[in-house]
């Protein structure tokens, strides 16, 4: 019997080893999926050669279209698991616009293994079959009167050995294929909608659903409250559950499916007290002094984990005995326990303001912090990862060019196969598809589908009536030359800057993608427009652009948050917020030189007076103070306690109105500044302000100081999502 051949390929320290599907480094196993796997033998194969990228493409993914940039992704995560480039040693070669070839020396090597093959072992029937010939000859050559009986129970031993070992070849083949076939990615097969009322769910582009396999719970945006509403898996009407606080953000469901775990502030940005709310009514209970803005209980359902600042902590279900768990570089949010409790994932999310998002892992007992991700996504935008019940899957949402969809990743492997970590997608719109949760028995997907559109209002104090302004654009941000001709305005969601006449006329796009803009000043004079802008994936940085031919040029090059530009009266210096650090800061244009404010710690959102005296700002805190600083006497007296949000000096410098974010009815109010009184100008109460990416829902100020808004005419509801899994 001939023994089966399996190809080993040696190269410098490694081993690849064909039919095992592994690469070993002087022994050791070095982890690859299964796709950088196939990759690395394609390469390793035809070494010397290049490889073009659509041959790569072609032979590592024969079935499924896939983005160029997996290709890259692979590539980058062989490299480093090679150490290519390490100490002179290179293995893969990129051809510009080509390719690539793998430039190592490589030696292939032939390995007898005393594993049979399928036709080894069919081989091994027929010789068994010669022999019981061979006995059957003998026989009749030399027959007596038992032999003749013999003979035919020895053709009867025949064909019973070859039906016995041909039954279990074909069953040994059979369960082998069925043991190692790769078994088909997940998919969605059907979508129902469960509730209709287009409402925000969550706040701050942040939604949360739990369920307890009856219901769904949530929280949703109810006239000027944020309420926790209850809607039934199969669909229908949604009920408020009745709760002390005005704002309340659903985090999680306890393991017995019977309590909540709420929090009472506004939503992701801040802090607030962690409150437990019985699902079938109680009154809630305050967990100790807890403040948090993500939490989750632990799998024995008497401890929970919760985020504060940017540190995940332990503590007993009634806020004692807290300890820290691990300490990451942003802001933690979303933590899910593995179902066996042995591993915490949470999303991460850039504490540059309005950062991107990606998603850790860390050890029950806060070891092996990393990313789960790594170069995966590039910038990488993901968020809100769920486990299926049984483990097998874990499914989060991830962000690729403004559009959000569902993906699913395979985590646990059999006995025989070995699971591939390979990511699929689930969802591919239209909508934007996020947060997603597993139905208890993994049948079900719980997801928020939203559709994004705002609608331009200007509010008329005569009539006390809104009404749409700029023809209703789907635009924010807007500011006003000091002529009151021009205007410069954010499109909403796409987030490019725009000018044009006050009449919409003359419209002229300033920045494109993948710049997005926020938050434009004019200059004094009206020849250029301060913003802050980024590219994904980069913090906010201060930028200067040309009113007459759009030159554009960023202003400093530190690695920091710029944003809240605002003109001095002469023109030649900018205050802006450095939100990171929470302070305030000045840039001389003249010198590029960057000085912080005195007394700003603490501080953002500033607003320079017209006469240059006065710079206002408020403290980084849910309820803080709203601060005015003297730059005469360079001192900081307290304007108001309402806590202000996007507020603007009138052109007199007399008022400053603002948007108040801790009222009850939630409205617009004006501040007169020689007497600190207050005069409220018009309610948002019903009003459904557009979810601002990523400052937070817009309110502006018209040259004649009439309020401005984004009115939301988007959509936000939650589907389920029938799923195939094997």
């Amino acid at each position: 019997m001939s023994l089966q051949t399996k190809h080993i390929y040696e190269f410098g320290p490694f081993r690849l080893v064909v039919a095992e599907h592994l690469l070993l480094l002087d022994g050791e196993t070095v982890q690859l999926t299964p796709k950088a796997f196939d990759l690395l033998l394609a390469l390793v194969e035809r070494h010397g050669h290049l490889l073009e990228k659509e041959e790569l493409l072609k032979k590592v993914w024969p079935d499924t279209f896939v983005e160029e940039a997996n290709l890259a992704s692979n590539i980058s995560q062989l490299r480093k698991a090679l150490g290519d480039g390490e100490n002179g040693q290179r293995y893969i070669e990129t051809a510009p616009k080509r390719g690539y070839r793998f430039v190592a020396s490589v030696i292939k090597v032939v390995d007898e293994s005393t594993v049979p093959t399928n036709q080894e072992l069919l081989g091994s029937i027929a010789a068994e079959g010669e022999k019981a010939a061979t006995v059957g000859a003998l026989i009749k050559t030399h027959p007596t009167a038992k032999d003749v009986g013999l003979t035919g129970k020895v053709r009867r031993y025949q064909r019973s050995m070859l039906f016995v070992l041909a039954a279990v070849i074909l069953s040994g083949a059979g369960l082998a294929y069925f043991v190692l076939r790769p078994l088909p990615p997940p998919k969605v097969t059907a979508y129902t909608q469960i509730t209709r009322n287009g409402l925000q769910k969550g706040s701050n582009n942040f939604a949360s659903l739990v369920t307890d396999n009856s219901r769904i719970y949530f929280s949703e945006s109810l006239d000027e409250q944020r309420v926790i509403a209850q809607v039934s898996v199969t669909g229908g009407e949604t009920v408020v559950i009745p709760v002390p606080f005005p704002a309340a953000h659903v985090k999680d469901i306890s393991p017995s499916r019977s309590e909540l775990l709420v929090d009472s502030g506004v939503g992701v940005v801040f802090d607030s007290p962690l409150w437990i709310v019985p699902v079938l009514g109680g009154a809630p209970r305050r967990i100790g002094e807890v403040m948090s803005h993500a939490a989750a209980w632990m799998p024995d359902g008497r401890h929970i984990v919760y985020a504060n600042e940017s540190t995940l902590y332990l503590a007993k279900s009634d806020g004692t005995e807290s300890r820290k768990l691990v300490t990451v570089a942003g802001r933690p949010l979303w933590p899910r326990w593995s179902p066996d409790g042995s591993r915490l994932r949470f999303t991460v999310r850039d504490t540059a303001f309005g950062g991107l998002s990606s998603l850790w892992e860390v050890a029950a007992d806060g070891s092996n912090l990393h990313p789960l991700l790594p170069d995966w996504n590039k910038p990488g935008d993901e968020c809100c990862g769920n486990w299926t019940p049984d483990g097998r899957y874990f499914v989060f949402q991830s962000t690729r060019n403004g559009v959000t969809n569902i993906w699913a990743r395979h985590e646990q492997t059999g006995l025989f196969r070995r699971a591939s970590q390979e990511l699929v997608q689930l969802t591919f719109g239209p909508l934007n598809y996020n947060t997603p949760t597993p139905s208890l028995d993994g049948k079900r997907l719980f997801v928020v589908g939203e559709q994004r559109r705002g609608e331009l209002a200007r509010y008329d104090a005569m009539t006390q009536q809104w009404g749409n302004y700029l023809s209703g654009i789907s635009a924010q941000h807007l500011d006003f030359s000091r002529d009151g001709a021009w205007v410069v305005y954010v499109t909403y969601p796409e987030g490019d800057l725009w000018l044009s006449k006050v009449d919409g006329s003359q419209r002229l796009q300033l920045t494109y993608p993948p710049m997005q803009a926020g938050l434009p000043r004019w200059s004094p004079d009206g020849k250029q427009i301060a913003f802050s802008a980024r590219v994904l994936g980069k913090p906010w940085k201060a930028y200067l652009i040309s009113a007459e031919d759009g030159t554009t040029q960023q202003l400093t090059q530190e690695e920091r948050t710029e944003t809240d530009l605002g003109w001095s009266k002469d023109g030649k210096k900018l205050v802006f917020g450095d939100f990171e650090a929470k302070i305030i800061r000045l840039l001389d244009l003249s010198t590029r030189e960057v000085s912080k404010l005195p007394g700003s710690e603490g501080l953002f959102s500033p607003r320079w007076s017209p006469d240059g005296r006065y710079i206002a700002a408020r403290e980084a805190v849910t309820q803080g103070k709203f601060m005015l600083f003297d730059l005469t006497t360079q001192k900081w007296t307290e304007l108001s306690r309402q806590t202000p949000s996007y507020p603007q000096w009138s052109r007199d410098g007399k008022y400053i109105s603002f948007y108040s974010i801790n009222q009850n009815d939630r409205a617009l109010f004006r501040l007169r500044i020689s007497d600190r009184k207050l005069e409220r100008l018009a309610s948002l109460k019903n009003f459904r302000l557009a979810i601002g990416i990523p400052f937070g829902a817009w309110v502006g100020w018209a040259p004649d100081n009439s309020p401005l808004v984004l009115r939301d005419i988007g959509s936000q509801d939650i589907y389920a999502l029938e799923w195939q899994t094997h």
